[in-house]
């Protein structure tokens, strides 16, 4: 086994138990909740440690961890991080209208204003959550594949799976059942399989903007912004879904099928535009 193969085996492991080793921390000392409990830190810290002690000593290095913002080169692509979930979410939200299996009538009643207003709470309230999250999916787990390398639809699927994977202890024991259950009307066990399915859609659309982009944090500011608006139309009641397998194909959020596919779409056309972009390198190259 290479290096490169060695680190990407230790960071998936560490991933996909450290969840399950959170649970059994908090089980020795129970949390009043278990979001603001140690074994919560334990299952949102670890990839991240464990990315950045693989490039500090096992021998990944720097190069590729994308921590400068570029913001010289990689302004088109904090555009494309914003644009796009509101983009998915606003078609979403007409389809699932037109269809009746969204209520927007708390938008209405409430305005886009009192909308706004949770969204960028909720935006301020994530941003640090999602620098442990992208710093290990993007900031580690997709360049190293991509360093492999490996096909970027490989990659996609790939990190959407070990992604999944580690939110499956999330589901099963750190998020509230009453928030899974105002989100979708499927139960847990379904919940994480439509995950596993839906997951390197959406990794696929994080990933060619870290590619793009040469740095994570147009994926970071993506993440906030999808945060921010699907938390903010359910918690705030301003969308209802309905409690059927509609309600699940037109969610707006990561769980919702459409969307997700959307989001894949847009990742496929990021993908293509990057492909083009490196043949037209190389074709300049070849004329010297």
């Amino acid at each position: 086994m290479n290096k490169s193969t060695r680190n990407l085996v230790i960071f998936t492991a560490v991933t996909l138990s450290a969840g399950f080793v959170g649970i059994g921390v908090d089980r020795l000392a129970p949390p009043p909740d278990p979001m603001q409990g140690l074994g919560a830190l334990i299952w949102l810290a670890a990839p991240l440690v464990t990315g950045l002690l693989l490039r500090a000593f096992g021998g990944d290095g720097w190069a590729d961890a994308g921590i400068r913002p570029n913001l010289k080169a990689g302004w088109p692509w904090y555009l494309a991080a914003v644009g796009i979930i509101p983009l998915v979410t606003l078609l979403t939200l007409l389809i699932g209208s037109l269809l009746g299996a969204v209520n927007l009538s708390g938008l209405a009643t409430e305005g886009w204003g009192a909308f706004l207003s949770l969204a960028g709470a909720t935006f301020g309230g994530v941003m640090v959550k999602n620098i442990f999250e992208e710093f290990a999916w993007r900031g580690y787990l997709t360049p190293r594949f991509a360093a492999r390398p490996l096909h970027p639809l490989v990659n996609a699927t790939l990190t959407g799976f070990i992604w999944a994977g580690w939110h499956v202890p999330y589901y099963l024991y750190f998020l509230d059942k009453e928030v899974l259950t105002a989100h979708t009307s499927l139960s847990v066990p379904a919940f994480i399989l439509l995950s596993f399915l839906l997951l390197p859609f959406h990794a696929l659309a994080y990933g060619e903007l870290r590619l793009l982009s040469g740095s994570v944090w147009p994926a970071w500011l993506m993440h906030n912004v999808a945060n921010a608006i699907s938390l903010s139309l359910v918690s705030g009641g301003f969308m209802v879904l309905q409690r059927n397998m509609t309600g699940v194909l037109l969610s707006p959020g990561t769980e919702g099928i459409l969307a997700s596919l959307l989001i894949g779409l847009a990742g496929f056309a990021l993908y293509r535009y990057r492909l083009r972009g490196a043949r037209s390198s190389e074709k300049l190259i070849a004329t010297f």
